[in-house]
Parts: structure tokens; C-alpha cells; sequence
């Protein structure tokens, strides 16, 4: 729980960075530094699958040129540090796109990357 400052790397080179706000009652928050008017801001929630990975089901909103074009469902798996103030490696994302109007089915990638996060003191 906490905030985090997370690296994002997709096929070796920096996708993204974000901070991320996980809470303890199971929701998380997520600002990446993406144009806005592409959408940058994500929501969604995570439990524990075991004593060091965490698994997230994040949603976001799409827009093209500041018009909504759909939104997104991310999954992700993460690895925790043993004394709790990081997460990291490589982990495989299956994001489905939900166009707008919505489409008979999500369009489906799947990516393998890495996310490297530290935890934001208070």
C-alpha cells in the first residue's frame, strides 16, 4: 500500500512512468506520464496471490485527440519486494480494448515487459 514511482519497460526501452496509489482496501490508482488528451489517468483493484505477488485488474479511458475512443482492461502480475518497499520484474500484460461504440469483440495484445517500482516515503 502506499505510493509508488514505477518504470515501465516494454521490449527493452522505457514505456512509460507512473505513480501509482495503492490502497488497502483493495483499489489502486494510476497517473502515467502519457499525453492527456491520449488519457493518462487508470483505476482498478488487487489482491494477494501469495506471501510476494500482487495481482492487479486495472481499467482505463482511451481518447483520441480529446475525443473517447474506448478503454482499456490491463491484468498484471507483480513480484514484492522482501522488505515491502519494491516490486519488479518482467511480467506479461494482456490488455483488451474496448472501442467506442463498442465492437462484437475487445480487441486483445498481449506485451511482456517489466515494471520497477519503489515506494514513495510519507
Amino acid at each position: 500500500m502506499g505510493t509508488w514511482h514505477v518504470v515501465y519497460t516494454t521490449e527493452g526501452s522505457t514505456s512509460g512512468e507512473a505513480f501509482i496509489q495503492w490502497h488497502s482496501d483493495g483499489t489502486e490508482w494510476e497517473n502515467i506520464n502519457y499525453p492527456v488528451l491520449g488519457g493518462n489517468i487508470c483505476m482498478g483493484s488487487w489482491k494477494t496471490t501469495d506471501r510476494s505477488h500482487i495481482y492487479r485488474n486495472h481499467y482505463g479511458w482511451l481518447y483520441n485527440n480529446g475525443v473517447l475512443a474506448g478503454y482499456f482492461n490491463e491484468t498484471e502480475t507483480d513480484e514484492v519486494s522482501w522488505d515491502g518497499n519494491s516490486y519488479s520484474g518482467v511480467n506479461t500484460t494482456t490488455l483488451n480494448f474496448y472501442p467506442v461504440p463498442p465492437a462484437t469483440a475487445p480487441t486483445v495484445m498481449v506485451l511482456t515487459g517489466t515494471a520497477t517500482a519503489t515506494r514513495i516515503a510519507p
